[in-house]
């Protein structure tokens, strides 16, 4: 049986309490007693969990994770690097989701008035930031990630979505493709804007701005770029290029234009966004504006521990560029 603070308390001849004291150094004890504790803790080879370390001095030593839902294509990349910094500092996980809405967030907030864990990373489930903002006005520890609806009041984790559009946009004018079809993710998500913005600067740069019959609101899903595809190639609306918003809607795309007959990159090239693992293993493999996903978990996950021990949240977003992944969708082989 593994040894208890109860074992070494009654070797000792003193109470759990004072064990505990011992073990943070809290209270006021004689030199003695304290002596005599850490003898015994020594003698029975006692090593006391980060839990329990962390419950005595007020702390759970677990960071709670508050995440819309897991089928999120990216979710994974973004979960990974927390874990990673999590775990490496001895800390535990909570993850909570918001599939089932209001039931989630019941459960959610029962966690929250147990003090289940000492501070949150929040990819911002729709419908939650007046609650978020006041978990943290309390003075729960609170960093977004993928500060999609820009709030100043959060410390953030964040990436270049203009800039990696803007990047999109070069390659394919250098390519020299001037009707660019776009399908864009919701319009009421903040990197659905940037993203736009970003690509349509680059074209109006070159002097050709975007033709907004060939701008199509998608959903992030396959579905959707397969569907904006279809649409103009039965119209017979010409366009020599395809940016999707996201990989998966631009695999759709790709499906659509293969079954088309068209060729790819000859005569549409693709570019998609975020460089999922998917985008290496589609056909032609997916050229796609690179996320750095995993950085962004891992970022924030460690700007949170630091700030347990001591280091101020940071004021300004902490801010991680795109860079470009070039592949076979715009690159012939």
């Amino acid at each position: 049986m593994p040894i208890t603070i109860a074992d070494v308390a009654i070797r000792a001849g003193v109470s759990k309490t004072t064990v505990s004291r011992v073990l943070n150094g809290k209270g006021e004890l004689g030199q003695a007693t304290a002596a005599r504790v850490r003898a015994v803790i020594k003698e029975l080879g006692y090593v006391p969990s980060d839990r329990a370390v962390g419950l005595a001095r007020g702390r759970a030593r677990v960071v709670g994770m508050l995440v819309p839902s897991l089928t999120w294509p990216w979710m994974g990349e973004v979960l990974q690097g927390a874990v990673d910094v999590v775990e490496s500092e001895g800390y535990g996980l909570l993850l909570f989701t918001c599939n089932r809405g209001d039931e989630s967030m019941r459960r959610f907030a029962s966690q929250v008035s147990a003090k289940s864990f000492d501070g949150l990373l929040v990819v911002e489930p729709e419908g939650t930031l007046d609650y978020i903002t006041a978990l943290h006005d309390r003075g729960l520890p609170v960093i977004l990630i993928d500060d999609r609806g820009h709030q100043p009041q959060f410390p953030s984790v964040r990436t270049t979505n203009r800039a990696g559009a803007l990047a999109a946009a070069e390659h394919l004018l250098a390519l020299g493709r001037h009707r660019p079809l776009v399908v864009t993710g919701l319009h009421r998500f903040g990197c659905t804007s940037e993203r736009l913005d970003g690509f349509a600067e680059g074209y109006a740069r070159a002097g050709l701005p975007l033709d907004p019959d060939l701008v199509v609101e998608g959903d992030f899903t396959l579905d959707c770029g397969r569907a904006a595809a279809q649409r103009l190639l039965a119209a017979g609306t010409p366009f020599d290029a395809v940016f999707a918003h996201n990989d998966l809607s631009a695999a759709g795309a790709l499906q659509a234009l293969r079954a088309a007959g068209r060729r790819v990159p000859e005569d549409v090239a693709v570019v998609g966004f975020d460089d999922l693992p998917l985008a290496a293993h589609t056909h032609p493999p997916l050229t796609s504006v690179h996320q750095p996903l995993r950085q962004m978990g891992e970022a924030a996950a460690r700007a949170l521990i630091a700030h347990f021990d001591g280091t101020p949240l940071p004021d300004t977003p902490t801010v991680i560029p795109t860079t470009f992944t070039v592949r076979g969708s715009t690159a012939g082989s």
